[in-house]
């Protein structure tokens, strides 16, 4: 499993967006907080904070729209 350390400021759905920018970005971001709940209660992450990232599975890969691919 892939890792990440937060920027200060970072939210959810910023980072979601940095590590599937072709994949859905945001729309993934589910799966990132289910992989990092110790964090759920977090809106705006301070620096340094390392979370796990999910890999996606076929079916979240597929359901993006041809021209998000």
């Amino acid at each position: 499993m892939r890792e990440y350390r937060t920027l200060m400021g970072d939210t959810w759905d910023m980072i979601a967006f940095r590590l599937w920018p072709s994949q859905g970005g945001e729309k993934n971001l589910t799966s990132l907080i289910e992989a990092n709940e110790q964090y759920a209660d977090y809106v705006v992450f301070p620096a340094g904070i390392v979370l796990n990232v999910p890999e996606l599975d076929a079916w979240t890969q597929n359901s993006i729209p041809p021209w998000r691919r």
